[in-house]
């Protein structure tokens, strides 16, 4: 998984290593064989939820061009809406803007070590996990920590900074589906399919915006008996609650 420690570390890496040396944090930057600009590469390289990528993604507040660092949880949108409301107006942040404001490249932008303060706005929904892992200063470089520690160590608290789960869901949809699953509870067995005709997988959670199933709870369902099926109709209604871990 990781890369040879004899090659050198890239600067933002070792400026991130410095931060983290001085606040005494248990766990160095890790150099990863392969990039991982998204959270989702990171999370297979690390073979962790998509939900424990801690993924850093900067603004730029209109009114005095301050840098604005959202830190979210990799299977989670932002929505620019609540950050507004706690930090005011936001524009984007083009990729000269983040490197000049963070020192960082996109793709590689840690929570700590930047080249100008930024105001930070950390995830809660971060906290479903006892254990992340964020950029560290290069695309190929991240570290361990707790959503506890990170709070500490950008000197915040957490916040809702994100757009609601399945937000993008039909309403029809999440209507039928959630009578299914009283249905499906009150009768003790999985006697209909999940299946609403709405078929469009959410890229973030991975599950289908109409059946709220994973691309192979799909596949294995025309091949398990009741059981495994009563299963996957569990997991629907957990889904249906926002919980996507």
């Amino acid at each position: 998984m990781c890369a040879s420690e004899l090659k050198p570390l890239p600067q933002g890496v070792l400026q991130v290593s410095a931060v983290l040396q001085a606040r005494g944090h248990a766990h160095a930057p890790q150099m990863l064989e392969e990039a991982a600009r998204t959270a989702q590469q990171a999370a297979d390289a690390l073979g962790v939820a998509l939900g424990q990528i801690a993924k850093s993604i900067v603004f730029r507040r209109v009114a005095d061009d301050a840098p604005v660092l959202v830190v979210t949880s990799g299977d989670r949108r932002v929505d620019q809406r609540k950050v507004e409301a706690q930090v005011g107006p936001l524009a984007r942040a083009d990729a000269a803007f983040v490197k000049a404001a963070t020192g960082f490249s996109i793709g590689g932008v840690s929570p700590v070590g930047h080249a100008s303060p930024c105001i930070t706005l950390v995830d809660e929904d971060l906290f479903r996990f006892e254990d992340i892992w964020a950029a560290a200063g290069h695309p190929h470089a991240v570290f361990q920590l707790s959503p506890q520690v990170l709070c500490e160590l950008v000197d915040t608290i957490e916040s809702d900074v994100v757009q609601a789960p399945l937000a993008d869901m039909p309403t029809a949809a999440r209507k039928l589906l959630s009578d299914r699953c009283a249905a499906v509870r009150s009768a003790g067995s999985s006697f209909m399919s999940p299946c609403v005709s709405v078929c469009r997988m959410d890229t973030a959670s991975g599950v289908c915006l109409g059946c709220l199933r994973t691309i192979d709870e799909i596949i294995a369902w025309s091949k398990v008996e009741d059981p495994a099926r009563r299963v996957i109709w569990s997991r629907i209604e957990k889904r249906l609650q926002g919980d996507l871990a």
